[in-house]
């Protein structure tokens, strides 16, 4: 029997796998509620998710954290605020796991306060530990993942969604420095993880409406993709063997052949509220995995658990009889799921798959 390196390894290279490789994750209150039902709480074994590790940088302890106190005023932000890597300010939205923004650039006036905005040099952090993890899960028979981030999420959370969209258009200068400066952060992780020998390097971009893309792919092309095309093909020239996994919520139908041609081997979540399974399968089938497909504004919260095992059922014959598929529900599960469409959920993966 192979370990879950190597079905992800016969996965990605599209051959058959020992078996199909599935996870899902939980918003905290039905996170708690799962912990409760599964037996000893150990979430991971009893539902056989897939065994994987991830690998981080670590900041150097002697380097301070960046203080972006200035960019708010002092009674803007409320309770329970936190930041993110970035700088910019996350509140509590009161929904589930949302957050709401204040970005620290929304009251930018001149492209010089956003040249001035700080961000970490992660060039000459190191990252020597890092061959050392994935050594130690391969031998454990997991794979390993590094998360490298966004760029345009990153952006605009920076700047502020709509003063961003703006920016592309009228003011692509103050859009283009933040977006290279995010790219030369993402390049930095993105290689510290080939030269670490990571199995799968994720990032992506959510660029998509359940419709289409929020913007014209030409535009897309020339500002957010060109600099993910260059993250990629670095990563592949240090470490030919590593997966590029990319994420985009929506309909992205109108880009994924771009994604394909630039290196993509992993495309998640596909969601079968928007997207055309069958047209994606046929154009792109033999060259991406693609890793989701089970939806999570349909099946997961209001199918039953028949109508859940007959969906995992559907996605393995259809398009994993050779490979190329992995399954999870298309976003973090919320609330109002059904344990026992969980359940549902992974014995289907295990019976079928």
């Amino acid at each position: 029997m192979h370990n879950d390196l190597e079905n992800f390894r016969a996965t990605t290279a599209h051959r058959r796998p020992d078996r199909v490789l599935y996870n899902a994750s939980f918003t905290p209150d039905l996170l708690r509620r799962v912990q409760e039902h599964v037996p000893g709480g150990d979430i991971q074994a009893h539902y056989g998710f897939a065994r994987q590790q991830s690998i981080a940088m670590r900041r150097p302890a002697d380097l301070a954290e960046i203080d972006y106190s200035s960019y708010y005023g002092k009674d803007e932000l409320p309770e329970g605020t936190k930041f993110n890597g970035h700088g910019a300010a996350q509140v509590p939205a009161g929904f589930y796991h949302f957050w709401g923004y204040v970005s620290p650039l929304r009251n930018a006036t001149n492209l010089a306060e956003i040249e001035a905005y700080p961000m970490d040099d992660m060039s000459d952090w190191d990252c020597s530990f890092m061959s050392d993890l994935v050594t130690t899960a391969h031998a454990e028979g997991k794979f390993t993942v590094g998360f490298v981030g966004h760029i345009f999420e990153s952006a605009w959370q920076l700047r502020g969604m709509e003063p961003f969209m703006v920016d592309m258009i009228d003011q692509p200068a103050w859009a283009e420095d933040l977006l290279e400066r995010i790219a030369i952060q993402n390049m930095a992780k993105a290689t510290a993880f080939a030269r670490a020998g990571v199995d799968m390097i994720r990032c992506g971009d959510d660029v998509a409406t359940q419709r289409g893309m929020m913007f014209s792919p030409d535009l897309w092309r020339r500002l957010i993709h060109s600099r993910w095309q260059r993250i990629w093909a670095e990563v592949k020239r240090i470490h030919p063997g590593a997966k590029i996994w990319y994420h985009s919520d929506g309909n992205i139908a109108d880009i994924i052949g771009d994604l394909v041609a630039a290196g993509v081997d992993v495309l998640n979540p596909l969601q079968p509220e928007c997207l055309d399974f069958d047209r994606a399968y046929r154009d792109h089938g033999q060259s991406i995995t693609f890793d989701g497909c089970v939806g999570t504004q349909s099946t997961m919260p209001f199918g039953t658990p028949a109508e859940v095992r007959e969906r995992v059922k559907f996605l393995i014959q259809t398009y994993g009889s050779d490979g190329g598929l992995m399954l999870c529900p298309t976003h973090v599960l919320e609330p109002e799921v059904p344990i026992a469409n969980i359940d549902a959920f992974a014995d289907a993966c295990r019976e079928f798959g």
